[in-house]
């Protein structure tokens, strides 16, 4: 049959990068397609054993409380989430800031990425009353996974950072205030903290300098803190997260190393909480119960944020280190390259001033290599004349998450990979 698709459906089911990399993933992963396959693309968190040891300990914990296994498994929940998860997390968030929260102002939603479609999808677009907004991006590169969120042409804009060399082989983006202008057509800017794919972490003054800006034109600043404080913690520099009325923010239970229980938390103004849970009902009726069930008692007892910071920071920051100088040992001096400064999340981003190809064309090589890396093109979207900027075919995203031999592999044909292309070149 010739199925004749609306525009919606041709924005949500074609060409994506996030499932080309979700695809990737999946295969490296799950079974004999991956066999072999160097996974340095992909934002899977590491299997940190201290940590897998606490999930099955709950998991025993509630399989022998069989009124609290009926419940998660039989029973549906609300679709703004478990009222006794929602309470636990205002509650620590409450107690970790002193923001002035309660259950009200959390939703609960099936993972990170549909807490941030529902958000585009209420923010962006054409309005119910006024003028079509878009959704503002302060800082790229920026998350691959909000590309394609978009049901209209043009949701997002998005400015160039200003960069700045730190070192022979070390850079960080910033945010070129000067060039931040948030008009009429903007509905929410929008950041995540740390930054995926660059691990970058704003500072406490530039997101008190984001959220005046917005508050001053009356638009919400999103904070997709899908890495951050105070959990999953991988963040590798000292933040004081901040939350007002007019700001939104997420949390994952993903990067804690659930990302199979589909759960994140959206933290918001009441009245928008509200049209979370609506849209929680309408697209898929209640969300999954088994990660609340699982992290709600550790929320209540102060336990997680004990694990994110004696397991889980430390452990990244160590694969960090670890993979930076690897990095380090295997390109030496053959050919130009920087790294991105390491704040916090899963990932190195690499620049290479001097590539005589495309960074897409350069993970279709390692790919045949058995290696997966993220071409950098997918990072940069939303901008005005991105074409003729160099920068955005010039950058990758490898991931630090997986075994050391793994990471040390991958670099090292990544490495040899360059150096017969600036060999080839001459």
């Amino acid at each position: 049959m010739d199925y004749r698709i609306s525009r919606t459906g041709e924005a949500l089911s074609g060409p994506s990068g996030i499932v080309d990399l979700m695809d990737d993933l999946g295969a490296a992963l799950s079974g004999a397609a991956g066999k072999g396959m160097r996974m340095l693309g992909g934002g899977n968190p590491g299997h940190i054993p201290a940590i897998q040891a606490v999930w099955r300990r709950r998991l025993r914990e509630i399989v022998a409380d069989e009124p609290l296994c009926d419940r998660m498994l039989a029973n549906y929940d609300g679709p703004a989430g478990s009222p006794k998860f929602r309470a636990a997390v205002a509650e620590c968030l409450q107690a970790e800031y002193g923001w002035p929260i309660g259950p009200e102002n959390i939703a609960v939603t099936c993972g990170g990425q549909t807490a941030f479609f529902f958000l585009f999808t209420l923010l962006a677009g054409e309005m119910a009353k006024g003028p079509r907004r878009r959704i503002l991006l302060p800082l790229m590169p920026e998350y691959i996974g909000y590309a394609d969120q978009g049901l209209e042409p043009d949701t997002f804009k998005s400015l160039r950072p200003r960069i700045e060399q730190l070192s022979e082989h070390s850079f960080k983006y910033h945010i070129d205030f000067d060039a931040l202008e948030i008009g009429d057509d903007v509905g929410a800017v929008c950041v995540s903290r740390p930054t995926n794919p660059t691990g970058n972490v704003l500072s406490d003054e530039e997101v008190s300098r984001l959220a005046q800006l917005a508050e001053d034109r009356g638009v919400p600043l999103l904070i997709d803190n899908a890495y951050g404080e105070p959990f999953p913690g991988a963040v590798f520099e000292p933040i004081r997260p901040m939350w007002r009325p007019g700001m939104v923010m997420t949390f994952s239970l993903s990067k804690l190393g659930l990302p199979g229980t589909r759960t994140a938390v959206v933290l918001a103004e009441e009245p928008l909480v509200r049209r979370i849970r609506s849209m929680t009902g309408v697209v898929g009726l209640a969300n999954n119960n088994i990660g609340q069930a699982i992290v709600e008692p550790l929320l209540a007892e102060g336990q997680l944020l004990e694990l994110c910071r004696n397991e889980i920071r430390p452990y990244y920051q160590g694969k960090s280190q670890s993979a930076q100088q690897i990095v380090a040992e295997e390109f030496g001096t053959d050919f130009p390259y920087l790294v991105h400064r390491s704040e916090g999340a899963f990932f190195l981003w690499l620049w290479f001033p001097e590539l005589p190809i495309a960074t897409q064309e350069l993970y279709e090589r390692l790919k045949a290599r058995g290696v997966l890396i993220v071409p950098g093109e997918y990072f940069f979207y939303g901008l005005q004349g991105a074409d003729d900027w160099a920068h955005r075919r010039q950058c990758v995203r490898i991931t630090f998450s997986q075994s050391e031999e793994t990471v040390r592999s991958g670099i090292a044909v990544m490495a040899d990979e360059l150096r017969r292309l600036h060999a080839q070149r001459g």
